[in-house]
């Protein structure tokens, strides 16, 4: 076999996709695909690009990302750090926000955070109501008592109130919202689809990384 011809097709494949990625780089236009934040952010390790998903639970452009970020979560590159931050700009989201940071805590979140989308995007169930949301975790098989205490524990109460605090420091006006290395925020309002959304976290998160 002529290697030279075998290794020509992925040759050219590679140069596609290398030019293709390239170009969705190049694309890229502040104030359109992303903004600049007037006060960049610190961010929790140095040594590695930081993003954030900042979102709500009962935001139906929130529950149409999430499948997304979370495919896209599950092949992060090394250095890259992502959470989940829940977003407060009103004091009927603090109830998501103390959920979240409650199964956080016991160690489900995993197992809950698609299950909370799936009951109040489609099953239409009320979870910003504590009586309804405490029901539901039980049929779910969670202990209602410890899921309680934690609920209301000191230590949620405190992650609630750095939340409503990011929510200002970070310039947010609407979510789902992501912020890429505590400087680069876009949103899925400036991306037409959930996948042009990732497409333009990716290109972030480059630009970020020759930054560096």
């Amino acid at each position: 076999m002529n290697h030279r011809t075998f290794f020509m097709p992925l040759f050219f494949l590679f140069c596609f996709s290398l030019a293709s990625f390239t170009n969705a780089y190049a694309e890229l236009v502040e104030g359109k695909n992303y903004t600049v934040l007037k006060n960049i952010q610190t961010t929790r390790d140095d040594s590695k690009i930081e993003v954030l998903e900042f979102f709500w639970y009962g935001c139906p452009h929130c529950d149409s990302l999430h499948p997304h970020v979370k495919a896209w979560a599950q092949n992060i590159p090394p250095d890259v750090d992502f959470r989940y931050v829940p977003a407060i700009f009103r004091p009927n989201w603090a109830t998501g926000a103390k959920l979240f940071y409650t199964i956080e805590a016991m160690g489900l979140l995993d197992p809950l955070h698609d299950k909370i989308y799936h009951a109040i995007h489609r099953e239409k169930i009320d979870l910003s109501d504590e009586a309804v949301l405490f029901s539901w975790i039980e049929k779910e098989g969670i202990d209602r008592k410890k899921f309680e205490d934690t609920y209301r524990s000191f230590a949620v109460q405190n992650q609630v109130a750095k939340s409503t605090q990011m929510s200002r420091q970070y310039q947010l006006t609407g979510v789902p919202a992501i912020v890429v290395n505590g400087k680069y925020l876009t949103s899925g309002g400036m991306s037409p689809t959930p996948e042009d959304t990732i497409k333009t976290l990716n290109a972030l998160i480059e630009k970020a990384r020759k930054e560096k």
